[in-house]
């Protein structure tokens, strides 16, 4: 799909640490000023990614705030409240999903809501998930406030020291992550379960996740948390059958 592609390729751009931090900047500024206001010489990619305003419907400023999402990491800045770390989250996921939607096709105007709330939770997964690899970077997520208020030093984070305030500290974030998926999925409308299959799916695993995260005492230092294949398999299979049905969602 076009759309995804496109994340992919802005994505990508970012994460490529072999080629100048200026020149990735750039690159991203090109992006975004061709969303805005066209490409000076477009290729077939960039004209696909560029019709998709008209063919669905989709504000294009929706595409540029995933580029403005994604450039924010090439100058990471520690969030100090939760407020910031969450307007960093519906760049980056939550404005996918409202994208996402509109390409779905929904019926209820709730489902935009679903999206938002439902990119807080992803993101706030990955962010959970990523603790120990983001500090390998120099790189923390976590809210500034947050780490004072469990008595936990960057420096702490940063050096990979495990001990009880860490853990209380991150068992804080599980809960919030895990409030977004429960207020998710009481807004998904029953008429739009069908189509937003895909989301759900996507829903059942992170939620997986986070749990796995949480049976394994929060030990996100010592290495990055996953799921196995035949598990995810499980997951969306589960989804699926429940999303036909038009039943619960899957969290």
């Amino acid at each position: 799909m076009t759309f995804y592609a496109f994340c992919r390729v802005i994505d990508d751009i970012a994460d490529e640490d072999t080629a100048p931090l200026e020149q990735r900047r750039d690159e991203l500024a090109r992006w975004r000023d061709g969303l805005l206001h066209g490409f000076d010489h477009p290729d077939d990619f960039q004209c696909e990614v560029a019709g998709l305003p008209n063919k669905y419907s989709i504000p294009p400023e929706l595409l540029t705030e995933i580029v403005d999402g994604v450039s924010s990491d090439l100058e990471h800045r520690t969030c100090e409240s939760f407020d910031e770390l969450l307007a960093y989250c519906y760049k980056v996921a939550s404005v996918v999903g409202l994208v996402s939607i509109e390409i779905f096709g929904y019926k209820n105007p709730a489902c935009r809501d679903y999206a938002v709330n439902l990119g807080y939770a992803l993101q706030l997964t990955n962010i959970l998930r990523d603790v120990g690899e983001d500090a390998r970077l120099g790189r923390i997520y976590l809210p500034m406030e947050d780490l004072q208020r469990f008595g936990v030093s960057t420096e702490q984070i940063l050096q990979l020291r495990f001990d009880e305030k860490v853990e209380a500290l991150l068992r804080f974030e599980y809960e919030r992550a895990k409030h977004y998926y429960e207020l998710a999925a009481g807004l998904l409308p029953k008429e739009d379960r069908r189509r937003m299959l895909a989301a759900e799916m996507m829903s059942g695993i992170y939620a997986e996740l986070l749990e796995k995260i949480r049976r394994k005492h929060f030990q996100v230092f010592e290495g990055r948390v996953s799921l196995g294949k035949l598990r995810k398999l499980a997951i969306m299979g589960r989804c699926a059958v429940r999303g036909w049905h038009g039943s619960a969602t899957c969290v």
